[in-house]
């Protein structure tokens, strides 16, 4: 019988994490459960068939470094490394402190980085990595210039090391969601900008499936949705195209953000 894979998911313990752990725990991979707060990620797992906790705040990147190798050496293998920890400081930029922006890059490329370099020498082959970016990587977003750049970085940074880590049978995909209708959003909803909700909200199982489904095929990259990446992809071919967009496109969201925040409030 061969041996099951052992799949690592930083932010395990809520939203897109617990999604992607709960369909690889469905499918019979083992999960290392990773998150900063203990107590939240142990009543995950109590919900998964076999998943181990290592709480852990990944802006420690010294801990970072040596997350694969404890996963190693508590449950005998690596095969699978989820990056989906993220943070977003909305807003200007001129509104945060130096070091607030400096957090977002720790935490969205610096973290994402160091466990992919610390990972892949360690993981078996035909193993896979997949790094939860953002569509707001693709094109610009007015107030959130930072979290744009570090999703940016990170799908430049997925692209570059899949060439690298083909030679040892290791695929490397980047996951782009738009709006997900998570916590991650918080008490900022007022400050989410409006052409964030001109798109389509998905929910948690959506990006999840998406991160199935590269795992599964080894997919370069997948947008969710899908007509919401190609929206991207024109716009950042064609810039003057976007700019012509953007104020219908900003009207709509904010119609869009406001029905989202009645309903939140409602329930």
């Amino acid at each position: 019988m061969a041996e099951r894979k052992v799949a690592l998911v930083t932010c395990g313990s809520a939203g897109i994490g617990l999604a992607v752990a709960r369909k690889l725990d469905a499918s019979g991979i083992r999960i290392a459960l990773v998150a900063r707060t203990e107590k939240t990620l142990r009543e995950a797992a109590s919900a998964l068939h076999d998943a181990e906790i290592f709480p852990l705040d990944v802006k420690d990147l010294a801990a970072v470094a040596t997350l694969p190798q404890r996963v190693i050496d508590r449950m005998g293998a690596l095969d699978i490394v989820v990056n989906n920890a993220g943070v977003n400081h909305r807003g200007p930029m001129l509104n945060h402190p130096p070091l607030k922006l400096a957090e977002m890059v720790t935490t969205n490329l610096s973290a994402p980085i160091v466990l992919c370099r610390a990972a892949a020498p360690l993981m078996r082959a035909g193993g896979s990595i997949v790094n939860v970016a953002s569509l707001a990587g693709m094109v610009p977003v007015r107030f959130q210039g930072t979290y744009g750049a570090t999703k940016a970085g990170l799908r430049a940074f997925s692209k570059a090391i899949r060439q690298e880590l083909r030679e040892r049978r290791i695929s490397v995909s980047v996951v782009s969601p738009g709006p997900v209708d998570t916590g991650f959003f918080g008490e900022d909803l007022e400050k989410v900008p409006d052409i964030v909700f001109s798109q389509p909200m998905s929910t948690p199982e959506h990006v999840a499936d998406a991160v199935l489904g590269c795992i599964r095929d080894g997919t370069e990259e997948i947008a969710v949705p899908w007509l919401s990446g190609k929206l991207c992809t024109l716009g950042y071919l064609s810039p003057r195209l976007l700019g012509a967009l953007q104020p219908s496109m900003e009207r709509r969201g904010a119609r869009a953000k406001r029905a989202y925040i009645d309903r939140k409030r409602a329930h």
